[in-house]
């Protein structure tokens, strides 16, 4: 498969003096050409040359990470008795399955599932088909799609092409030719291919003061229980802070508060010794 090549032409202008009176100003200089292409950030985040915004992978993802998990995908190629299964995901690497480790599909974005009978068993067969490392993004300005290529290792042939399409609608398609040359494509139609169209949601002050109580409470918990005393009663064994440590508190509460007024006390003292004199 051939990828969209983008070349970046600059334009410039040359003026031209001229030692003729007729000639007193230079010539118009020509409009530079709109930057066209998308430069990587990460492996799940570009930002357009064009300074349009940003393209996050993340965003089309759905809460566990995938743009698609075990979903069915045809090939001619294959026997009636056979079936294979993709999982996709855009930014985080996954193990399939997850709990035997030792698979091909270690640390993947792309991960075929092939299941078939052999000798009344049913065995299934799991395939590497791209990493998130040495990715490559394409941007093709004309249709507005975004082509994220991957490889199993870096300078490779990439076996899983993702093109995301800025649209207003949202869908996933699929194409898998096995045995040949041809990638296995993926065809993402969704609003969040669009430059800044689904900016991820940052921490909010209210989630910032929910975290500061959290550590706060954590620590106050912590720290007493360092301090509790056990003691029995009748209904039983219950804990209670020691006094000394609220004791210690307070006196350094009262401490502080009384060296502060100290030195307050004398500046005052010494700008009145300075206003005498």
């Amino acid at each position: 498969m051939t990828f969209p090549v983008f070349y970046f032409t600059l334009s410039i202008s040359f003026v031209v003096i001229s030692s003729s009176p007729l000639m007193s100003t230079p010539p118009p200089l020509t409009l530079k050409r709109r930057k066209t292409g998308c430069f990587k950030m990460s492996n799940c985040r570009c930002i357009m040359k064009d300074g349009s915004g940003v393209i996050n992978l993340a965003a089309m993802a759905d809460s566990d990470g995938f743009l698609g998990h075990l979903n069915p995908v045809s090939s001619e190629s294959t026997t009636p008795d056979t079936e294979i299964l993709l999982s996709f995901s855009p930014c985080q690497p996954f193990s399939e399955p997850e709990d035997l480790a030792g698979t091909d599909c270690t640390g993947v974005a792309a991960c075929l599932t092939v299941k078939f009978h052999k000798n009344n068993r049913h065995i299934s067969h799991y395939v590497n088909y791209g990493r998130h490392e040495g990715n490559e993004f394409h941007y093709n300005n004309s249709l507005q799609t975004l082509s994220v290529s991957y490889s199993v290792l870096e300078d490779t042939y990439p076996l899983t092409v993702v093109h995301y399409h800025c649209s207003v609608n949202r869908s996933t398609a699929f194409a898998l030719h096995l045995g040949g040359d041809i990638p296995l494509q993926i065809w993402v139609e969704s609003p969040c291919a669009c430059p800044n169209a689904c900016a991820l949601g940052d921490v909010g002050p209210g989630t910032i003061f929910l975290i500061v109580l959290s550590l706060s409470a954590t620590a106050y918990f912590i720290l007493g229980s360092c301090a509790l005393r056990p003691f029995r009663t009748g209904s039983g064994v219950q804990i209670a802070p020691e006094e000394s440590v609220w004791c210690m508190v307070c006196y350094k509460f009262t401490e502080s508060r009384g060296v502060e007024r100290a030195a307050t006390r004398k500046r005052r003292y010494i700008s009145l010794g300075e206003e005498t004199l």
